[in-house]
């Protein structure tokens, strides 16, 4: 799973930046041209584990805080079951590298003695080993909560860049897998920080991009639309949405220079990733497990249009490198970023680019914020190669197609307690043939930002703002607005959705003030 990659930045899915191993992985797999993410990281992530929506497992926000509801917690719960807990006990082995993000409980770092338990860290929710991060973000060359399976760790090497140690570290599983002579089989959840923010990336990564963002977001965007044109992915009718309101034409663009860098940087950190997951393809060839190992690659929202500031603090921000230089914090002009003393982010300009044909981004429910890119690759599994499946599909419907594949049953029960369902379905009928019904409507949530598609009909809204009606067979960048044509749809739709959220346990925006103002805190504690 990548972090906050939008829709077209693999090359597989109509980007200049060099994804070979993605492309790989598409060629010889499938690529899904309808899959949704949660529109942001933990509760996509939340959803990726336990094949329920957000809410329902005490993530419906962000993994931070607890604001004292069940749906809030910032913390999975046990009413359900992980991907590795589920699989772990029906006999595979169970690993992760990356980014975990769905606790609050940060360990000693985060110097709340409330906040210390390590209760829902991977090896207590069903994985054997792990390295990588209890956090959501930080430096890549120093990543604050960096952890080896239950205990915390310091990078061990001068030269650490995280998102190698990420992969490098998974091959390390695989081959002491195999080594060992263990027969189970193995599942194993590689959880990208890459190309989340800050803009950190090697020299030698950065210079293979010189000159290639020169011509701006605008030109990069309408070549990236006519190459997803070419390559099957969007209709050939299909159009460009306006340039984001707060972005200037290119040609007006008063820094220039900084913004070239920041795209080059972010390019070249999705190219190392892609080359780390190279080294895992290699290491399943050479173990020859790569003919019956599923791939899924995929990313957790759209790209990401936040704008770091000299303002910006906590714990994932550390004010001074390993070597004691001081980091600049923020999106300063005179500051090229890459190196390890800046921590940027590239803005809306190419998060816009990022998420062509799109509008909107990370934390909204439109197109923008919740489309991704998404490869299936089994040799042995799946016969098709190179072929586009359409389909609507949810981030749900993941923890149901591994269990389908695995030949595991979805328990009612774990440790003792009774388990929610399921909400998605297994995809490996969407693999068959592609055209399959889906049992209901799919929803989000998120920041007052919310949504229902229910056939060919999606009804979204911006907080505070009107509901918005898209037929998506025509208009998947939504850009004609059907409701006051429709309001008997509208009307349908939003019932739908009203339903699914009291039933989800989706509170109105800003959920934590109507917890507080209407003491919903007590009721739930």
């Amino acid at each position: 799973m990548a972090d906050d990659m939008g829709f077209s930045d693999p090359g597989c899915y109509g980007s200049e930046i060099q994804t070979p191993n993605l492309d790989r992985l598409a060629e010889n797999g499938l690529r899904f041209s309808r899959f949704y993410n949660g529109a942001r990281c933990c509760p996509t992530r939340a959803s990726l584990l336990t094949g329920l929506y957000a809410h329902q497992v005490g993530v419906g926000y962000m993994a931070d805080n607890d604001w004292g509801h069940e749906s809030y917690r910032g913390d999975l719960d046990d009413q359900c079951v992980t991907m590795a807990e589920a699989l772990g006990s029906s006999g595979y082995a169970t690993y992760m590298t990356g980014k975990w993000h769905v606790t609050r409980h940060l360990g000693h770092w985060s110097g709340d003695s409330a906040r210390m338990s390590k209760e829902n860290w991977p090896l207590r929710r069903g994985f054997d080993r792990f390295y990588g991060t209890i956090i959501g973000a930080g430096s890549y060359y120093d990543p604050v909560t960096l952890v080896r399976d239950n205990e915390p760790v310091e990078p061990e090497e001068d030269n650490f860049y995280y998102t190698d140690a990420i992969n490098d570290q998974m091959v390390v599983f695989i081959n002491e897998h195999i080594k060992s002579g263990n027969k189970n089989p193995f599942f194993a959840y590689v959880a990208h920080v890459a190309p989340h923010w800050p803009l950190h990336a090697l020299p030698e990564d950065i210079e293979r991009y010189e000159g290639v963002y020169d011509k701006g977001w605008d030109e990069i965007r309408r070549e990236r639309l006519e190459k997803m044109k070419r390559i099957g992915l969007l209709d050939e009718d299909t159009e460009l949405t306006p340039r984001d309101p707060g972005v200037p034409p290119w040609e007006e663009e008063k820094n220039k220079a900084w913004m070239v860098r920041a795209m080059e940087v972010y390019a070249a950190q999705i190219e190392r990733m892609d080359k780390g997951i190279g080294r895992i393809i290699e290491a399943l060839e050479k173990n020859h497990i790569l003919e019956n190992t599923l791939i899924v690659f995929l990313s957790d929202n759209g790209g990401c249009a936040e704008i770091l500031t000299d303002g910006w603090r906590g714990m994932f921000i550390a004010r001074e490198t390993r070597d004691g230089r001081q980091v600049h914090v923020g999106n300063d002009p005179s500051v090229l970023p890459g190196p390890e003393n800046t921590y940027q982010s590239y803005g809306v300009g190419w998060a816009n680019v990022s998420n062509t044909p799109f509008r909107l981004y990370k934390h909204f429910a439109h197109e923008g914020g919740i489309s991704t890119p998404m490869i299936m690759h089994w040799p042995g599994g799946i016969k098709a190669k190179g072929e586009w499946r359409r389909y609507p599909s949810h981030i749900i419907d993941l923890m149901p197609t591994f269990l389908d594949v695995a030949g595991v049953e979805y328990p009612e029960r774990f440790n003792g307690k009774e388990i929610l369902p399921p909400e998605g379905q297994s995809l490996i009928p969407v693999i068959k043939q592609d055209r399959v019904e889906r049992d209901g409507p799919l929803f989000w949530e998120h920041e007052g930002n919310r949504a229902v598609l229910s056939g060919k009909w999606k009804l979204v809204q911006r907080h505070n703002r009107d509901w918005a009606l898209f037929d998506m067979l025509i208009d998947r960048t939504e850009t004609t607005d059907l409701s006051d044509e429709m309001p008997e749809k509208v009307a349908e739709l939003k019932t739908m959705y009203e339903e699914w959220a009291e039933w989800a346990g989706v509170l109105p925006w800003p959920a934590y003030k109507y917890i507080q103002d209407n003491k919903l805190d007590e009721d739930a504690r």
